[in-house]
């Protein structure tokens, strides 16, 4: 089990395809504010302009991730992004039309290609040996964070430096770019049999097996919770303690390094315990960081927080993941991981909304532990959750002793443990269909 496992030209191919599809979702929210900024209330335009692009997206990720058949991967990929760089290319080209306009261009951008990361996600794990699931997950984490932290500064100096559409224009060549890429990998993943029934072993409805694992999606929301409250909470508190605020941007790109290279220490190698466990242990870590840059008047204290805070939070993401992956069907871990695109983006969203109401009436620093207080409630009720999933007898146990008394034979009992566990029995094959 090592990272030589996941070198192989499709998964450079991936890669490129990966890079092309998400780059316009780091780039968008910046974008949009530089794209309107020097209208009248710009700032503000700006602001309704990147939340209609999140609204998006949270709304895309579960409704189009659930219609998404491994069996028609390719094409269903392929229509989403398309549309999404129509979307992109719409406000950079008519960044002058009227604001309802440019809402619905934001809208289409975020919500069209929102199940690509569940999809590609899942395209991926089916690329490289069974064994080698974490370090392809860990590779995905690393590009993430490439991303994340060349983005920023992107956006900043062709806005500034060359015209305010062309990070949207660059975003909308991206995504079309990672349209050609699709078409140079498989077209379908796993075994499903592409008819979409939606019918799943003892009678679970779709929808029904991909609500019960919502533990994972809550952690999942809470692990990207505390990323979402320095990212948007950082400036004012650098000036609360006497900091220049442009160092906002190098403290955040520190951030998304430590979660470059929380990813690659993730998967040099097996970690003891269970993924629930594991994932709690990080996020109490990542909550003493945020904890220490709310605390500390000291920048270099704060740069130190953040990123060692970025690569914990990698890890915790990564725990969730594999988690995700040990508890669906193969067929349904694309709409699994959209579901955990649109909750993690939720979470975000939440705990972003509540420091910003609490900005207005108390420190950024308060509002920062306002935050991580809620993030540690949404991880213990996640984690309560996982145990509560765990302690159930298998849902199909009672149907494979009826068959087995009738004479039918009964499936091979899953192996027991957490999430991890008795949903390990529920998504063993899935395990498998994806290696």
């Amino acid at each position: 089990m090592s990272y030589r496992d996941v070198a192989s030209r499709q998964v450079l191919i991936w890669a490129c395809t990966a890079v092309g599809a998400r780059m316009p979702v780091a780039m968008a929210p910046l974008a949009l504010v530089f794209l309107v900024r020097e209208r009248p209330g710009g700032y503000s335009l700006g602001a309704a302009l990147a939340a209609a692009y999140v609204i998006g997206e949270i709304m895309g990720a579960p409704v189009l991730g659930l219609r998404l058949r491994p069996a028609r991967a390719r094409l269903h990929l392929t229509g989403g992004l398309a549309c999404g760089a129509v979307g992109f290319a719409g406000l950079g080209l008519l960044p002058d039309t009227p604001s309802a306009v440019l809402c619905g261009f934001a809208l289409v951008a975020g919500a069209a290609p929102a199940a690509a990361t569940g999809g590609l996600r899942t395209l991926l794990t089916a690329l490289v040996p069974e064994r080698a699931a974490a370090q392809a997950l860990s590779v995905e984490s690393m590009l993430t964070a490439g991303v994340w932290a060349v983005s920023p500064a992107a956006v900043a100096g062709l806005a500034l430096g060359v015209a305010p559409r062309v990070p949207l224009l660059l975003a909308a060549a991206s995504m079309a770019s990672s349209i050609a890429g699709l078409w140079l990998l498989p077209a379908a993943w796993g075994g499903d049999d592409g008819t979409g029934s939606g019918a799943r072993a003892g009678g679970a409805s779709l929808l029904k097996v991909l609500t019960g694992v919502w533990p994972v999606y809550v952690t999942g929301a809470a692990s990207l919770a505390l990323l979402g409250l320095a990212e948007l909470v950082l400036p004012a508190l650098l000036e609360q303690r006497g900091i220049g605020v442009g160092w906002s941007g190098p403290l955040l790109t520190g951030m998304a390094v430590g979660g470059g290279l929380g990813g690659f220490a993730y998967g040099l190698r097996a970690w003891p315990g269970r993924l629930r466990t594991r994932s709690v242990l990080l996020m109490a870590g990542v909550s003493v960081c945020v904890t220490a840059a709310a605390l500390s008047p000291s920048a270099a204290v704060i740069a130190a927080a953040l990123v060692v805070g970025g690569t914990l939070q990698s890890g915790a993401m990564l725990t969730r993941n594999l988690s995700l992956r040990e508890a669906l069907p193969s067929d349904l871990l694309a709409a699994g991981y959209s579901v955990m695109y649109a909750a993690a983006g939720a979470g975000y969203a939440a705990t972003g909304s509540l420091a910003g109401a609490l900005l207005r009436e108390v420190a950024p620093s308060t509002a920062i532990l306002a935050g991580v207080g809620l993030t540690l409630a949404l991880t213990a009720v996640g984690w309560w959750g996982e145990v509560r999933v765990a302690a159930r007898p298998p849902r199909d146990a009672d149907g494979a002793a009826a068959s087995a008394a009738a004479g039918g034979t009964a499936p091979a009992p899953g192996p027991a443990g957490g999430v991890e566990g008795s949903v390990e029995g529920m998504g063993a094959r899935g395990a498998e269909g994806c290696g």
